[in-house]
């Protein structure tokens, strides 16, 4: 191994950088201070120095079942010793990319929908569905629907669909344009929607796109009435609505879907992260029956010309109904719904600190702690010095958006290490207090 390429927790000065280009990072004063994770159980992670921290993020919002679950590698190598990977273009399929479909067609709350897999994060599933969204409109007859409308505060993943909807300025500023015909309302005005829609036309819509709970932007559950409001502005106006449940998906707000939860019947729903709890990178956007009729109609010419070369990959699919199988088996949704008020009980003190300027939770296993905007303005830094202290204390949680702290543990987490995650926080706001 050369110096350049050892661990990078094992970096000190002198030996050289490591070779790994983190995301969202600024490698002039990264390299070679990462934190370096070698393993896990349960909710806790470990570092290369054996210190140990508790995840409050479930990494990135997904490891919902928790690490070291063996029975995902298992899985994993099952199907690896029968088929590793076999595309899934045209006419190839193999059992577990279809056993798989059928579990989350049978657990969406939409009647009979059809799945197209995807093979990375959320990102892919959403460039998927805004591709498919415009390539349904034009299988029907109306190719002048062609704009889509996302909202502020949202977060539609990294490429470049996602960047060009994506409601954070600055994950988006330094490589707009991307995708044009692309349009943004605000977060929590229902009539700005209907509005936009009016002023540019119902025959110009294709679809919204809408994070029920919105994540990366802040944790902002749904105001009241206003998912009910916008769903039944999209059904007037017939534009295509998309609930973009990478997050809230499979079990984060004690149910399946946050669709089910708020009676939403959409018309897509983007899938990732819980699918597998991120033991293996898999997706999936759910299709309605309006949706996925033109294509799959008999007689239908249409051929939605789309995919990734590890669409349906059988290993992937395999670890994702293992994963399934683990949240049924151990009724760990019910488990979210359980928790839901115990987490909102042991963040609400936090509320009373004088740099905190609001708590919001209340919808499954998601939280966040805004830092107060007055303490921001004072000190651009604080956000980030606020993130190392809560880790000194031996808890992980990352900045979202600049202004607060995010909560979202896998779900086997226990009560008393939701009371460590607040007991942390609050000693980390102390630190800087003082």
């Amino acid at each position: 191994m050369t110096t350049g390429d050892q661990p990078a927790g094992d970096q000190t000065a002198g030996q050289g950088q490591p070779s790994l280009w983190n995301p969202f990072a600024n490698m002039a004063t990264l390299a070679g201070h990462a934190i370096n994770i070698v393993g896990g159980t349960g909710s806790t992670v470990v570092d290369a120095e054996g210190r140990e921290y508790l995840d409050a993020l479930a990494s990135l919002w997904y490891c919902n079942v928790g690490y070291g679950r063996t029975e995902l590698a298992e899985a994993a190598a099952a199907q690896m010793r029968e088929l590793a990977a076999f595309h899934t273009f045209e006419f190839y399929t193999n059992p577990a990319a279809e056993a798989l479909c059928r579990r989350i067609s049978d657990l969406a709350p939409l009647d009979e929908p059809k799945v197209f897999l995807t093979p990375g994060g959320g990102s892919d599933a959403v460039d998927t569905s805004g591709k498919l969204a415009r390539a349904y409109w034009r299988a029907v007859g109306e190719p002048g629907r062609q704009i889509i409308i996302s909202r502020s505060h949202s977060y539609h993943g990294m490429n470049a669909y996602g960047t060009s909807l994506g409601g954070i300025p600055m994950l988006t500023e330094a490589f707009a344009p991307l995708v044009g015909q692309v349009e943004q309302v605000p977060w929590d005005d229902p009539a700005a929607l209907e509005k936009t829609i009016e002023l540019l036309g119902d025959s110009k819509v294709a679809a919204f796109f809408c994070e029920p709970v919105i994540g990366a932007g802040g944790v902002f559950p749904p105001p009241p009435g206003y998912l009910e409001q916008v769903r039944e502005i999209c059904r007037r106006h017939g534009v295509l609505f998309v609930a973009d449940e990478v997050i809230t998906g499979f079990g984060r707000v004690g149910k399946w879907f946050a669709s089910e939860r708020f009676d939403l019947d959409p018309d897509l729903i983007i899938t990732a992260k819980g699918l597998s709890s991120g033991y293996l990178p898999i997706g999936a956007v759910i299709a309605a029956q309006r949706v996925a009729e033109p294509f799959w109609q008999d007689g239908s010419a249409q051929v939605f010309r789309h995919g990734y070369t590890y669409s349906g990959h059988p290993t992937a699919a395999a670890v994702a109904l293992a994963n399934l199988d683990l949240i049924e088996q151990e009724g760990l949704i019910d488990r979210v719904a359980a928790l839901e008020p115990v987490l909102s009980a042991v963040v609400a003190p936090l509320a009373e600190h004088p740099l905190v300027g609001a708590v919001r939770s209340g919808t499954g296993l998601l939280a966040a702690v805004e830092i107060a905007e007055d303490a921001r303005v004072a000190d651009p830094a604080l956000g980030a010095r606020l993130v190392l202290a809560v880790r000194e204390q031996g808890v992980i949680t990352r900045l979202l958006r600049g202004v607060a702290l995010q909560i979202s543990p896998p779900f086997v987490i226990t009560e008393d290490e939701l009371g460590r995650i607040a007991t942390a926080f609050r000693a980390a706001f102390d630190s800087v207090l003082t």
